[in-house]
């Protein structure tokens, strides 16, 4: 009997969203010390120039900023330290082939837990916008808000 999962959003990457148009994305735990977790569950991550990179077969995140815990101590963690991103050999190998084509980036899009508490990550493979893809966006935003406005 499966349940229906309750995961929480801790923390949404908008501005990858904005740079790279996404082509797949997957779930992934993530490696974290004690005093990570407290921080991230207190929301206190920065996904500024994050993205993940493959050693061996192995797929990790740089730059993920997780701030220190006020109350660790001494046995307090680098805040930019790489983690080890936790995905079967199916998922890795998966990616892994697609990784390898020219243009292609892996990138963080979200933080949640899930609903035994478990932090995991959305990653996707994504590919970078042109800067006139980003205006075109924006224009089109703006559009929107602007006949919201005046019917609403």
């Amino acid at each position: 009997m499966k349940t229906k999962e309750n995961n929480r959003l801790i923390l949404k990457n908008r501005k990858a969203y904005f740079n790279y148009e996404i082509l797949n994305t997957e779930i992934a735990g993530i490696s974290l010390l004690g005093s990570e977790v407290k921080s991230v569950r207190k929301t206190k991550v920065s996904f500024t120039d994050s993205y993940c990179f493959f050693i061996g077969n192995e797929l990790w995140i740089r730059n993920l900023y997780i701030s220190k815990y006020e109350q660790t101590g001494y046995l307090s963690h680098d805040p930019k330290r790489d983690k080890k991103l936790l995905m079967t050999k199916k998922q890795l190998s998966k990616f892994k082939k697609q990784f390898e084509i020219e243009g292609i980036t892996i990138v963080p899009l979200a933080i949640q837990t899930n609903d035994r508490g478990v932090i995991k990550v959305n990653i996707g493979l994504a590919k970078g916008k042109k800067q006139y893809d980003k205006k075109e966006k924006i224009k089109e935003q703006d559009s929107d808000r602007d006949v919201k406005k005046t019917l609403g």
